[in-house]
């Protein structure tokens, strides 16, 4: 019976210094998401972006991240952790600590709620309300297997952020449509954006934005736009609403259903767009279908 009391004491103790010291945090905050992880992710860069001291120092791949944030004299560090559950939804855990009194906040934690946890509570309570209101703005309905048609275009080159991504093709929209028409070239179908260059880590993008023409035997040299073909291609498709600005968070969705239906792509999105953004209207009712190629398709 001593010989049992020993071990228990030297495990409680051990567990005492390994909460103490080495636990990576002073308070472990779970919440859930209705949706996918790369909208959750998306959305975390963009909140952080908006807060007046706060940056985030590290990424762990695409879906762990750590923060810090500044209160006053204090430094709040969230390592955040985002795991999918199913197609509709995510876990989120956000290990919190404070950097300059971890030791005080562990103790305190278990027997009283303080500042840290007030302070912690109230951040991520806001951080979820921006998220929650994000996903009410748009909505992506995965098709399936299916082909890109194919179509032959006028293009504009561009690099920009995910973000900046709509920005692009509002400065070039004028000149595709407007400039296209005057040269006599008959325009065949919606415009395009073709992504081919993708920079998960960074959220950069280079991609081609196009306007579908109908093919000629002679065509006009126009500075600025180049003649491509965009070739037909075996693609999973996903049907977005919403404001083009966060049309990405449908290509999240293709690679999260390539992955659980083991399909292997590209991770170079297509996407067709239905409505003129210039002309404003309820975002909800814009229509984008979002091809990802297969990777045996030619």
């Amino acid at each position: 019976m001593k010989k049992f009391g020993i071990i228990l004491g030297t495990l409680l103790v051990l567990g005492l210094l390994w909460y103490l010291f080495l636990y990576p945090a002073d308070y472990l905050v779970r919440m859930q998401a209705k949706t996918f992880p790369g909208t959750i992710a998306q959305t975390l860069k963009l909140w952080d972006s908006t807060l007046p001291n706060a940056n985030i120092t590290e990424k762990e791949g695409v879906l762990n991240f750590t923060q810090e944030l500044q209160f006053g004299d204090s430094v709040h560090q969230y390592q955040w952790e985002i795991i999918p559950v199913h197609d509709s939804l995510s876990k989120i855990h956000v290990y919190a600590k404070d950097r300059n009194n971890s030791l005080v906040n562990k103790l305190m934690v278990p027997f009283s709620e303080t500042g840290f946890e007030k302070r912690t509570e109230q951040t991520l309570t806001d951080f979820l309300s921006s998220l929650n209101e994000h996903i009410a703005s748009f909505r992506v309905n995965i098709i399936g297997e299916t082909e890109f048609p194919g179509k032959y275009c006028a293009c504009t080159h561009l690099s920009t952020t995910q973000f900046g991504k709509a920005d692009g093709m509002m400065k070039d929209y004028p000149l595709l449509s407007s400039v296209l028409v005057k040269a006599g070239l008959e325009l065949d179908g919606p415009p395009i954006i073709e992504i081919i260059q993708w920079d998960r880590e960074n959220d950069r993008i280079v991609y081609n934005f196009c306007f579908p023409i109908m093919q000629q035997a002679s065509l006009p040299f126009i500075e600025e736009i180049r003649y491509l073909e965009l070739p037909p291609r075996k693609a999973l498709m996903a049907e977005y609403n919403g404001n083009y600005i966060t049309s990405d968070r449908a290509w999240y969705a293709l690679l999260d259903y390539a992955e659980k239906n083991k399909l292997g792509v590209t991770a170079l999105p297509l996407e067709v767009f239905y409505n003129n953004p210039t002309l404003g209207g309820d975002a909800l009712r814009w229509k984008a279908e979002i091809y990802m190629p297969l990777t045996d398709a030619p």
